[in-house]
C-alpha cells in the first residue's frame, strides 16, 4: 500500500484537460480481452465489438446492460501503479485508459469529453474495485483505490455512455467540452 499511495504524486500530475487516450481495450466476451488501436464508440454499443450490452449488470432491475456504465474510464497512471506495467492493464476490466485527471472535482457527473470524433459523457454510476479487481491486483490495491480519497480522485476510474458516437484512437487527444458543446 505504501508503495502505491507513493504514486500519488505522479498520478497527481495528470493533465486537467488536453490529456490522452493510452489504450483502448474491448472485452469481446467474459475473460478475454482485445487491445485495439482504433475503436468505434456507438450510442446502442458503447465500444463496438466489446461485450457490455450482452454481459449486463446487477445494478438494472431487469439485469440487462446498465445505460449509464457503457464505458469505463481509467486514468493511466494509476493503472500502471496497480497494474506495474501496461501489458496488465487490460486486466482493470476497463475499456479506454487516458492520461486524464478523472477526479470529482474535475469532471462532474455530465461533463462531457471529446475524444476522436466522439464524444462521452461521465455518468454518475460509481465504478469500484470488486473481487476481480482483488484477484488481479491484491487487496491493497483494491483497498487503495476505494479509499476515501481514491474515490474522490476516481483512482478506480469513472463511468461513461456515448452522446455522439464517432471513432477514437490511441494517441487521440481527451478533452472536456463546454456545457453547451453537444457534438464536437
Amino acid at each position: 500500500m505504501i508503495a502505491l499511495e507513493a504514486g500519488l504524486d505522479a498520478v497527481g500530475e495528470s493533465p486537467s484537460d488536453g490529456g490522452a487516450v493510452k489504450l483502448i481495450v474491448r472485452r469481446p466476451s467474459i475473460g478475454e480481452r482485445e487491445t485495439v488501436a482504433v475503436g468505434e464508440l456507438s450510442l446502442t454499443e458503447g465500444l463496438v465489438g466489446d461485450n457490455w450490452q450482452h454481459r449486463g449488470s446487477s445494478r438494472t432491475d431487469d439485469g440487462s446492460a446498465h445505460p449509464e456504465m457503457q464505458l469505463n474510464l481509467m486514468n493511466s497512471r494509476v493503472a500502471d501503479l496497480v497494474a506495474v506495467g501496461v501489458e496488465r492493464w487490460p486486466l482493470t476490466g476497463d475499456q479506454l485508459f487516458v492520461d486524464l485527471d478523472l477526479s470529482f472535482e474535475n469532471l462532474p457527473p455530465r461533463t462531457r469529453l471529446g475524444l476522436g470524433s466522439a464524444v462521452i459523457e461521465v455518468t454518475p454510476e460509481p465504478h469500484t474495485g470488486c473481487n476481480k479487481f482483488v484477484a488481479r491486483f491484491g487487496l491493497d490495491a483494491v483497498k487503495f483505490v476505494n479509499s476515501e480519497r481514491g474515490r474522490q480522485l476516481r483512482l478506480r476510474g469513472l463511468n461513461a455512455k456515448v452522446v455522439q458516437p464517432g471513432t477514437v484512437r490511441v494517441g487521440d487527444a481527451i478533452r472536456k467540452l463546454d456545457a453547451s458543446s453537444e457534438t464536437l
